[in-house]
Parts: structure tokens; sequence; C-alpha cells
């Protein structure tokens, strides 16, 4: 299961995303990328659907 993981980083709200606790790699991003991702949510949902490669057959 995703965690999701609300911060600071220098004063400032950031998110963390992680694939599980113990995830090496998290994504960490702040409020004006969140906004840009949610600006885009479609091409990135059409992204993953072009490039996903643990889809069905």
């Amino acid at each position: 299961m995703s965690i999701a993981e609300e911060s600071e980083y220098k004063g400032n709200p950031v998110l963390t995303l992680k694939n599980n606790e113990e995830d090496r790699y998290p994504f960490t991003f702040g409020v004006k990328k969140a906004k840009l991702m949610m600006e885009h949510i479609e091409d990135i949902k059409k992204f993953i659907t072009k490039h996903d490669k643990e889809k069905v057959a």
C-alpha cells in the first residue's frame, strides 16, 4: 500500500509519496508542483495508459 506523508522543507509544506514504508526513493513535492500536476492530470493519465508495463494484456 502506498503512503502519503505531509511535512515541511525550509518552512514550506511538502507531500512525500512512498510505495511502502521501506521505499528508498520517495517522491517529494510542494504546492507549486502539486498545482502543476493537477493542471495536467489528464496528460498524466494518458502517459500512464500509453507506457504502463504492468497493464493487463
